[in-house]
Formats: structure tokens, sequence, C-alpha cells
């Protein structure tokens, strides 16, 4: 009886998931990069869609983000109230005429052509905390984070 008890509680410790005892963002709803134990927040913004041609724009004003990591595979920390932290993606935007764009061209066009979400992994750290982490490679230049179907955008600059 004594092993039983002994077994089960040790099982149940096992079971125990630690405490997340890292840095918290300091805002619910934005991304921030993660460099060591100190967080950087992303430029949010909303994408303005335009159409060209037959293809969809989605551009952002300015050439460069404020929000810059050295990290060719950055990581990301949010505390989700309201973004689905499930559906955020990752793509590599364009710098043209001063502006950051991506353009999908139509469903039935160039799929070849169209521009794919980076890999991300994501795991759960605590109570409505998100580690995101790119896995692959990103070589320099702009990027932005977006929920699938949103225009909202958490912009950075990988130098």
């Amino acid at each position: 009886m004594r092993i039983a008890v002994l077994f089960l509680a040790c099982a149940a410790m096992l079971c125990a998931q630690k405490k997340y005892d890292g840095p918290k963002p300091p805002k619910q709803d934005v991304v921030f990069l993660l460099h060591a134990t100190n967080l950087v927040s992303t430029e949010v913004a909303m994408a303005k869609e335009e159409k060209r041609k037959d293809d969809r724009a989605y551009v952002v004003d300015g050439a460069t983000s404020p929000a810059k990591t050295p990290m060719a595979e950055p990581v990301f920390l949010i505390e989700s109230k309201t973004v689905q932290v499930d559906r955020l993606q990752l793509y590599k935007l364009d710098v043209k005429n001063g502006k950051r764009e991506v353009i999908f061209p139509p469903a039935n066009k160039r799929k070849k052509d169209s521009p794919r979400p980076l890999h991300l992994s994501m795991k759960r750290l605590g109570e409505g905390i998100y580690r995101l982490e790119a896995n692959e490679y990103l070589q320099n230049g702009e990027y932005a984070l977006t929920p699938e179907g949103s225009d909202q955008v958490f912009l950075f600059t990988v130098y």
C-alpha cells in the first residue's frame, strides 16, 4: 500500500507543471522579441490592403521597423488576451518606395510565386503566455507576424 501511495505521489509531481518564472510581457496582445532576459516590443500596426491589377498587396508605412534583432532565428513572447496565437503567421516583407509590403496573387494564379508563411513553433509557458520561435534562418530584412485573416501586424527587422 505504501509503495502505491509513493508511486502516485511521484507520478503527481512529474505531471505537475513548473510555473513560468521568466520575463513577462509588460503589455497584453503585443508580441515582444526576447533578447536574453530583455523584451523588445515589436512595432504594432494595421496593414492597408491595396488592389494591384489582379494582386492584393498589404502595405505598412515606413521603410524599416524600430524593433530590431540580430538573431537569425528570433524568439518572441506574447501574453495573449485576444490575439489567437496559434493563428500567427510570419512573412518576409519587401521594401519599395519607403513602404513595407507583401503581395499575394489571386488564389487561382501563380501559386509557386505566392509568399508563404515562414515556419514558427509555439509553446505555452503559463496562463496566456506563449513563446514563439522562428524555425528557419531569417535573412536580414523586414518581417511581420500577423494573425491569419487579420490586418494587424507585429513588425520587426533582422539585421
